[in-house]
């Protein structure tokens, strides 16, 4: 140990030793792919595989952290870090040169962390069986930028999982990883999965498949207006309070209770299951046809579409928020944004 608690080992100084190689080649797909591991890099990456390494061997499972290596000034930038190191969250640390993390990393400037990381995947009959609300579905999305932003927003979101088709990215693509700015450790990931029967079995686990289209016939304004409508008690079927006129029980055709181009079975507090296309493409057409709706993120200005990513955080935050929010009663106050939902963690 170093005089301020830290594990201490030899220093590594050979940028061309086997294991500063063995860790580079992760930042290939064949190689994480045979070892199942891949590069976690930068404090808050690191940080947060170290908190999940700690939380499952706290429960008695297998950790995610194989190894972490680090320069001795981003040990002292980030005490916290190494903290959880002293804690042993990592059954390795070594300490390296710049020029070592350097030679490890697939960044042009490493942030002085490295940690490699065990495949945190999990079958989808894990999720399904979880009866998750919210769940975002990348269904050939290519970009590992694109990918990343939806998980870093479905984590935000409070989504229960994100589900990659066997044509997306691969999300342990050390530019995905990086772009999930640590959200990866956060919530359940499916890979690989084949389209053929994916709506269906969403279905059967009680979700609402909701197809994010440009074009679809049902705008997002509109299912956020019912559940507007549906907070207030205001909409088809209602009755008007006592003394007042039956025709003020709806007061906005928007906020009507059966949106537009549904058959009012769509409500976004409901457990909902979004569908994300490709980034030129979109999403295929036995895809849409096979969702419950296809949902249209409404464009006010000149551009001509939304970014799948921007529109993957619109989406998932109107299911998250009609999730949240109850209808208070006599007694009650408004939920407080800091408190817990059903999907919280």
């Amino acid at each position: 140990m170093t005089d301020d608690g830290r594990p201490q080992a030899p220093l590594m100084t050979n940028t061309q030793a086997d294991r500063v190689k063995e860790v580079a080649r992760l930042a290939g797909r064949p190689s994480r792919l045979r070892r199942r591991e891949f590069l976690a890099e930068g404090p808050q990456a690191v940080r947060e595989a170290l908190r999940l390494h700690l939380e499952r061997r706290e429960a008695g499972r297998e950790g995610v952290v194989v190894g972490a290596y680090a320069t001795a000034e981003a040990l002292d930038r980030h005490p916290d870090i190494a903290a959880l190191l002293d804690a042993g969250a990592a059954p390795v640390l070594r300490q390296a040169t710049p020029e070592v993390l350097a030679a490890m990393s697939s960044t042009v400037t490493p942030q002085g962390f490295v940690a490699v990381c065990r495949f945190v995947d999990v079958p989808l009959e894990d999720v399904l069986a979880a009866a998750p609300r919210l769940v975002a579905v990348l269904v050939e999305v290519r970009d590992p930028g694109n990918a990343g932003t939806i998980i870093r927003a479905a984590d935000s979101a409070g989504a229960d999982a994100v589900i990659l088709t066997g044509a997306s990215v691969d999300p342990y693509n050390p530019k995905t990883v990086r772009s999930t700015v640590g959200s990866l450790f956060h919530l359940p990931l499916v890979l690989g999965i084949e389209l053929d029967g994916l709506i269906e079995r969403l279905k059967g686990g009680g979700m609402s498949v909701l197809a994010a289209d440009g074009y679809g016939a049902v705008n997002l304004d509109d299912l956020q207006d019912a559940r507007a409508a549906r907070l207030v008690g205001t909409g088809p079927g209602r009755s008007a309070p006592e003394g007042e006129d039956p025709a003020a029980a709806t007061p906005d055709p928007r906020a009507a209770d059966v949106v537009p181009g549904t058959d009012g079975s769509i409500r976004l507090e409901e457990p909902s299951a979004w569908l994300f296309g490709n980034e030129a493409q979109g999403l295929p057409p036995e895809i849409t046809e096979a969702a419950d709706a296809r949902v249209a993120v409404p464009v006010y200005g000149h551009a001509e579409s939304l970014n799948v990513g921007t529109a993957a955080t619109v989406c998932l935050y109107a299911s998250a928020r009609a999730q949240r929010v109850t209808r208070p009663g006599p007694s009650a106050a408004p939920p407080s944004p800091h408190d817990g939902g059903p999907s919280d963690r």
